[in-house]
């Protein structure tokens, strides 16, 4: 990886406005500018995302992240974007483009402009993209939610086995970072080995959230869940947050009982299509 020696401190506040690392992002930073295969295990909140952001765009070429969530790569890159006067710098590579999209998204990581590429494994594997990533300069590879590699991890995904290959495919000796939020000592050990990590650097941050408080109620009724959740929301005004469910039908009873309760809210799943699906997680974003 190129530039390694640069200021990462002068990076930090030019790119992002800080004046000071979290925790091991430092570190961590410093490793993958080293060129060095890395495994980040942090807590959802403790800074991840810088810890591949920043380095991508310190160094020559463009990082490939791979993400499994279409709406988690676009809230990334509308992220960075917000850090910068380019919108160009980043971009996401999967099936909601279509082909005059993701021509734009070529030729602007052809011309050195776009630092930061997400794309889901699916997009990874197919053979257009492989040849297309072997023409260009890929200056790391990073495995956003890594605990989808390891078959004994809660959200396996298949296509997250074949990213060693793929990956090699384009080209050996690229950089690898793996990052995710939960794994335990046999789903670190699962992803190292596919991933083939050579002489990595492992991260363990502390899990302990202090600015978070869980709480556990019994479910007595449906009718009384549903007060709860509107008497919980109403202790909290003027604030956005999240309630996960597990069905699709569901999520669209609750919104619309919030909704006669004076409180916005919208439902949001993979029944969706993509335009309202987009309409609702911008919203959200925006409070």
């Amino acid at each position: 990886m190129k530039n390694a020696t640069a200021d990462i401190y002068s990076a930090l506040n030019d790119y992002f406005g800080f004046d000071s690392f979290k925790d091991q992002q430092e570190a961590i930073i410093k490793s993958a500018l080293e060129s060095k295969d890395t495994l980040v295990i942090m807590p959802t909140g403790g800074g991840k995302s810088l810890c591949y952001q920043l380095p991508a765009l310190m160094t020559a070429g463009t990082a490939i992240i791979i993400s499994p969530l279409i709406a988690l790569m676009k809230n990334q890159v509308d992220s960075i974007r917000g850090f910068s006067e380019n919108e160009d710098i980043a971009h996401f590579l999967n099936s909601s483009l279509n082909k005059t999209q993701i021509t734009k998204v070529k030729n602007d990581i052809e011309s050195g402009i776009t630092k930061l590429l997400y794309v889901a494994p699916e997009s990874l594997v197919k053979e257009e993209n492989i040849l297309f990533f072997k023409s260009v300069d890929v200056s790391f590879v990073g495995i956003d939610e890594a605990h989808c590699i390891s078959e004994w991890g809660h959200d396996f995904r298949p296509e997250y086995r074949k990213i060693r290959g793929m990956v090699s495919e384009i080209n050996e000796d690229i950089p690898l970072m793996a990052l995710t939020a939960t794994a335990t000592p046999k789903v670190r050990a699962d992803i190292i080995k596919t991933l083939n990590l050579r002489e990595v650097d492992i991260f363990i941050s502390s899990f302990n959230r202090p600015n978070l408080y869980y709480g556990v109620r019994p479910k007595i009724s449906k009718d009384q869940t549903i007060k709860e959740i509107v008497q919980i929301i109403r202790g909290f005004p003027k604030q956005s947050g999240i309630i996960y469910v597990q069905a699709r039908k569901t999520t669209e009873e609750i919104a619309e009982v919030l909704n006669i309760n004076e409180i916005n809210a919208a439902p949001y799943h993979a029944g969706l299509d993509s335009k309202t699906r987009s309409q609702v997680q911008d919203d959200f974003l925006s409070e």
